[in-house]
């Protein structure tokens, strides 16, 4: 980013020096970026500008970590003496403001349910509303006696608009604001120096150039660089995933400021040692306030089901209207008044708006959520179910999503041989051991059935690494009877992660590792730190036949070798040969290049001039520390989950790439992506090795597997990422920044296909609001994390993402057929006024009759098919492709209106007509007389046997056919719904082993039993009591239809790919 001009201080202010000029000059020849006003921050924060959050995805660009400590006490006016004073603190936080997150302008709640209410295909029914007033208004501007059915279905619309409205705004407020959980991570108070003087003061009123002292169990006040340290450790794992604490140092080790080790970060945590640091980042300009900033100003990306709804509204808009403007355009050539046709086109507008299909799709998604969570998937967004049933790559964090985000014993080194240890099920303390030999490293924790267990119940060698293990470490288990009894590998320890793990494993083998400490009496200890990089403690032993006390020391596996003379092999210590040197090496390079952490182990009994009363100095090591004897060594990684191979096995039998997005080392990364299943390639760099060939001669096309570091991502253009992501099926992104993380989603996204994000820090959050689906760990994620997910694992298993994803394929493919279910009968209440006008029959059905099938007999049938299990093969199909695989599009309104639709609408009409004709009106008398049928003055109409009819019992007649409509349709839905629950599998293989459906069918019967047969009730809806057999005109069309749809099914499967299959299946 670049430096913002600061305002000059003005010249009557009480100052004893004038902080913009002094190395104004010096700052603008290195380049240096300046921290930003707090007036520019509040501006940014009304409104970030597409310029601006482009900005925040730059990598940070800062040189505090470069220079020397006199360059920085300079520039920003301070001594390592006395801090700043009181005065210069004042100005500063005058002009930058408080080291603060400034929360973005909030959108008010009013605006957020109002576009809940007016948004996708609420707007439709809004209109369809809208028109049923309007055609109210025109009716009885002509008639004041006209029927009020038209205000009954605008009053219905707007009832489901505002009912289904608002349990969605509650379903979004629901979840939190993601600055909050910011807020959070932001400490009470700092210890500063300021005027020579040791003072705390709130953490808010910190800036630049403050001399802060961090103790462990602190969060960093804000970004520092670091004075002094004295074991200083730092845990950011929330920044960069990294899940070994950090190492923290004055030293200057790296060019990039998130990998040097002279800078701590604001908000992350101390969990080792102390340190003094000068501030050299506040607020918003820290690096954890880029994030904020980064993940708050980022516009989510409009849900793929909103997209579909948005496309069905079109659809539906464009028949309605069609129709609608064609029947106008017939009725003015047929020569009917302009206000009728108009009417007219209004009622053909309405009857095509499917009423409780909104209420459905929301009640659905809201089934599938509760179905999820039941399987530890909370889903915040409903419409955030569809979208990870689509996603087509899973970008996925590797610390405590892959892998257990704990570190654990892997392999042992000892006696010349590597030893791999394990749990053989996590839920018990038993340890399996394998020897394992060189060829078995080609593929991580994959026994071969080759391996042979290791038997060491008789081995001093392992009794004694096991012994330095134990003693030389100062990780101890929680003390609260609750931790205590739990399972070994699941207590929580107090001490650094590698001892924890060291803990854990030798508690599990050895069994009470506190009493045997407590046996053997520590009397001295040195503990680790980044110049000695080794760890030792001297013990009064209470072994038999060993006499002397004895030294243990642990550390970087070079460092103890470098101190040692002697090496134990087989019970027996012998000199430290150069094949002994050789043979270790080739372990270590073995294991290191797996991606573990190696620690080295030796001791030593030392001679009887140091006795338990001997003045051991920590400081000044006047006892022997060279000439020890090794002993071995242990490597630790955190280790992947067990189920994780599985579940990406069946991602890529879904056609779902899995991507590892990871702040950790590339080769610890390409370690478990291996061990798991993201790589099962070669990358370049091993088809080189293994064909002893240059880099550069490797055919490109033979690369399936890549691992690519954030420093390669820093000289990549976009083109460049584009091209990375098209050509490989396997990709490990290591080393890299929040930043890059969202940049890798966005190239993703430009493959057109859905991305989804997991992860578990607020180094994942800007990526994860990006991405179509974010995805995150419930246990051990962030707040941050979970704000800004749409879903949450509660079990942090990556596997339950493979749930998810079946169950966002279902209920997308569920939600179509509720679509179509609903569709259908669209066209069935559209014939009437169709027939109505063009063959001046009486109207076969009314609009409240349309109400109580689109807000009644429907309601449950559509429910139903929300709980229909999947169809065979859901999870070997690839992922849909969000621009082609509509879920609607021609052929559905092919199949509902051309087909089902016009099949339903024949069986209403036979009944409609079968009724007439048992009273008097046959077909042909009664076709052409709707002007006589709907006058009033006329009461001696006569039927096709002469009979008389007033025009009361003409009405009475009317609503006793247009039950019979009603009850053809609602059979012939019932058997649409069947013909539903598949769209190629034939349900006779499908089965109706759905009873959410069957009791659906039971129950819309009975309601239209109830509707038709309930006195009063039934005249206020239009209907009539009917005969038994009047029922059965429905029913050979509804055979007809499931016979038909089953045969088209069955033409499909035996030729498949025909034009008959790719034009009868959508």
């Amino acid at each position: 980013m670049e430096p913002e001009k600061r305002e000059k201080i003005p010249k009557n202010r009480s100052l004893s020096f004038d902080l913009d000029t002094i190395n104004e000059s010096g700052m603008k020849n290195i380049g240096i970026r300046k921290q930003s006003s707090a007036s520019d921050i509040r501006k940014r924060k009304r409104k970030m500008s597409k310029e601006e959050i482009n900005d925040l995805k730059k990598e940070i660009d800062v040189d505090e970590h470069k220079i020397s400590m006199e360059e920085l006490c300079a520039r920003y006016q301070t001594s390592l003496e006395n801090g700043l004073t009181e005065t210069q603190a004042k100005v500063m936080l005058e002009k930058n403001g408080p080291n603060a997150l400034t929360p973005p302008k909030q959108t008010p709640e009013i605006v957020k349910f109002l576009k809940q209410m007016t948004s996708g295909f609420s707007l439709l029914l809004w209109l369809g509303s809208l028109f049923s007033f309007i055609a109210f208004i025109i009716l009885w501007s002509q008639d004041k006696n006209a029927p009020y059915d038209s205000i009954w279905l605008g009053v219905a619309l707007a009832v489901v608009v505002i009912i289904t409205g608002c349990f969605q705004y509650y379903q979004e407020a629901k979840s939190g604001k993601i600055m909050d959980s910011f807020k959070k991570m932001i400490p009470q108070a700092a210890v500063v120096k300021r005027d020579g003087q040791e003072k705390t003061i709130p953490a808010e009123e910190l800036v630049q150039g403050d001399y802060v002292f961090v103790r462990i169990g602190d969060r960093i006040p804000a970004d520092i660089r670091i004075v002094k340290s004295d074991a200083f450790k730092v845990d950011n794992s929330s920044l960069t995933g990294e899940a070994e604490p950090q190492a923290r140092s004055p030293e200057f080790t790296h060019d990039n400021p998130l990998e040097t080790k002279n800078i701590a970060f604001f908000s992350t945590y101390a969990v080792e040692g102390n340190c003094q640091g000068i501030v050299i980042r506040t607020g918003d300009n820290t690096a954890m306030g880029r994030i904020a900033n980064l993940a708050s100003g980022i516009d989510q990306n409009e849900t793929h089901l909103a997209a579909e709804i948005r496309h069905f509204v079109h659809i539906v808009t464009f028949v309605a209207f069609g129709f609608g403007i064609l029947f106008f355009i017939i009725m003015m050539a047929l020569g009917y008044p302009i206000i009728n046709a108009i009417v007219f086109l209004i009622g053909v507008v309405v009857s095509n708006v499917p009423e409780g299909l909104i209420a459905c799709v929301t009640i659905s998604l809201a089934l599938t959520a509760k179905r999820m969570a039941k399987k530890n998937c909370l889903v915040k967004h409903l419409e955030a179910v569809e979208a990870l049933g689509s996603v087509g790559i899973i970008c996925s964090d590797k610390t405590g999503t892959l892998t257990m985000n704990r570190m654990t014993v892997a392999h042992m080194w000892f006696g010349n041989q590597i030893i791999e240890v394990r749990p053989d099920n996590i839920e018990t303390s038993h340890v399996v051991f394998n020897r394992a030999y060189e060829d078995d490293f080609d593929s991580p924790y994959a026994r071969k059935a080759s391996v042979a267990p290791y038997d060491f119940a008789n081995s001093s060698d392992w009794r004694k690494l096991v012994r330095c293990a134990i003693l030389c470490n100062k990780a101890e288990f929680k003390s609260d009877e609750e931790n205590l009894a739990k399972d070994v590998w699941h207590r929580e320890c107090v001490g650094d992660a590698s001892e924890s793990a060291l803990l854990q494993y030798t508690e599990a083998i050895y069994g009470n590792v506190l009493n045997f400490r407590s046996a053997n009496r520590k009397l001295c200890e040195v503990p680790f730190n980044s110049t000695n990089k080794f760890q030792l403690s001297i013990h009064q032993t209470s072994v038999t036949g060993e006499k002397g006390l004895l030294m243990v020391m642990k550390g970087a596996p070079e460092r103890i070798l470098e101190k040692c003379d002697k090496i134990l092999i087989d019970n027996q210590t012998l000199d430290m040969t150069d094949s002994w040197r050789a043979a270790f090496n080739k372990a270590y390079e073995t294991l290191g290049g797996m991606g573990e952490r190696v620690l080295g182990f030796c001791d030593l009994r030392l001679d009887s001039t140091y006795t338990p009363d001997y003045p051991f100095d920590s400081e000044k090591l006047n006892f022997p520390t060279k000439n020890l004897r090794f002993l071995g060594f242990f490597s630790l990684i955190d280790p992947p989950k067990p189920s994780v191979p599985e579940a990406i096995f069946k991602c890529r039998t879904a056609g779902i790439k899995v991507f590892m997005v990871t702040g950790d080392h590339p080769i610890t990364a390409k370690a478990i992506a291996k061990s798991v299943g993201i790589i099962n390639h070669d990358t370049k760099e091993d088809i080189a090795k293994r064909l002893n060939i240059p880099v550069e001669r490797v055919n490109q096309k033979d690369v399936k597997a890549c691992v690519v570091s954030g420093s390669q991502l820093t000289e990549m253009t976009d083109q460049d990422l584009d091209k990375v992501i098209r050509e490989h099926q396997e990709i490990v992104f290591a080393r890299t920044s929040p930043q890059q993380k969202l940049i890798i989603v966005e190239a993703c996204q430009r493959t057109k296909v859905l991305v989804g994000v997991t992860g578990d820090g607020v180094n994942d959050s800007p990526a994860m609001k990006k991405a179509d689906i974010g995805i995150s760990m419930g246990i051990t994620g962030s707040d941050v994390s979970k704000q800004v997910a749409d879903m949450v694992l509660l079990d942090d298993n990556f596997a339950t993402i493979v749930t998810g994803v079946e169950e966002g394929r279902l209920i997308f493919d569920n939600i179509s057929k509720i679509v179509s279910f609903t569709f259908t009968k669209n066209m069935s209440e559209l014939t009437p006024f169709i027939l109505y006008v063009l063959a001046d029959v009486p109207l076969a059905l009314g609009t409240i009759t349309i109400l109580c099938v689109d807000l009644g007999t429907d309601i449950l049938p559509s429910l139903s098919l929300a709980y229909e299990r999947p169809e065979r093969g859901i999870m070997s199909r690839p992922p849909r492709d969000p621009v082609k695989d509509k879920m609607t599009n021609g052929k559905m309104v092919s199949f509902c209106y051309g087909q089902i639709g016009l099949c339903e609408a024949s069986g209403g009409f036979f009944g409609f007509f079968v009724c007439l004709a048992e009273c008097g009106f046959w077909p042909s008398r009664a076709v052409g007389v709707r002007n006589y049928w709907d006058s009033m003055e006329i009461n001696d109409f006569k039927d096709s046997y002469g009979q008389e009819w007033t025009y009361e019992q003409r009405k009475r007649l009317e609503r006793s056919a247009q039950t019979c409509f009603f009850v053809g349709i609602v059979l012939t839905q019932m058997a649409n719904v069947i013909i539903s629950k598949t769209k190629r599998v034939s349900i006779f293989k499908h089965g109706i082993r759905n009873m959410h459906m069957n009791v659906a069918i039971v129950a819309t019967i009975g309601l239209a039993c109830f509707l038709s047969y309930t006195p009063k009730l039934n005249e206020a809806l239009g209907l009539y009591p009917i005969y038994f057999l009047w029922w059965l005109p429905g029913i050979p069309f509804a055979i007809f239809l499931f016979a038909y749809v089953e045969i088209k099914k069955l033409a499909c499967k035996f030729l498949p790919g025909s034009w008959y299959d790719q034009e009868l299946n959508w």
